[in-house]
């Protein structure tokens, strides 16, 4: 297991590239995007996003940001997910990673840093998969329609609107939402704004200005959704 740690004091992008090794990217401070074909995660503050080995990927900050990254070879991942995922890392798991970050650039290794990495690993093993994760679709009629939605998320238009567009029934858009993405169009509309407002929030927008910005009539409205996805207000989702 190898550590790098990177601090920017603006934004920062990793262009498309891949690892032979598993990759467990955590940042203590700031937002990080990360974006695959088949989709994309959006990291608070104090999360972490797992990249399987040999996974092509791209990174992305906005603002300033403070991120540790572990590397893990694929025959000490065994058991760990398959796919991308955004982890709800935990206080005790926060604190061995930065342990793990100290000690990693010593040239002289000790039992107990083994030891360490081990308990790491087993922590990974038992951590939650966050709903941080927007699939994206392939169909181009479907790819009309959902790159116009990340670009500008609180658009309200319904399917039979976005179907003009597209050259498509609102039927056959439905279809391919569930087909593509295992998603409504409701719900993916949702997760994309839950997506969008944690990277603006992360990066200290008021939630009175992100509510409105992605499409809500009220802050309180936004306040909901936000509760009803990930279990706690968005101030207090962030701080913890």
């Amino acid at each position: 297991m190898v550590t790098v740690i990177s601090n920017s004091s603006g934004d920062q992008r990793f262009s498309l590239h891949r690892h032979f090794r598993a990759q467990l990217v955590f940042a203590s401070e700031g937002v990080m995007t990360v974006t695959t074909a088949a989709g994309t995660w959006v990291v608070p503050p104090q999360q972490a996003v797992w990249v399987p080995a040999e996974v092509d990927h791209e990174v992305y900050s906005a603002g300033p940001i403070s991120m540790r990254s572990l590397y893990v070879h694929p025959d000490a991942a065994v058991g760990l997910p398959g796919e991308c995922c955004v982890m709800s890392v935990q206080p005790f798991l926060r604190e061995l990673i930065v342990k793990v970050s100290d000690l990693a650039g010593r040239q002289q290794l000790s039992d107990s840093f083994a030891r360490l990495v081990s308990v790491v690993l087993d922590e990974l093993r038992e951590l939650k998969v966050a709903p941080l994760h927007l699939p994206l679709p392939r169909d181009p009629r479907l790819k009309a329609v959902t790159d116009s939605l990340i670009a500008e998320p609180g658009d309200n238009r319904d399917l039979t609107q976005w179907g003009k567009r597209a050259g498509a029934s609102a039927r056959t858009l439905a279809r391919l939402f569930r087909r593509e993405t295992g998603m409504t169009f409701a719900g993916w509309r949702r997760r994309l704004r839950l997506l969008a407002a944690v990277s603006r929030l992360g990066a200290g927008e008021s939630v009175t200005t992100v509510a409105y910005d992605l499409g809500y009539h009220s802050p309180s409205a936004f306040v909901a959704m936000f509760r009803r996805s990930l279990g706690t207000s968005p101030g207090r989702y962030l701080k913890g």
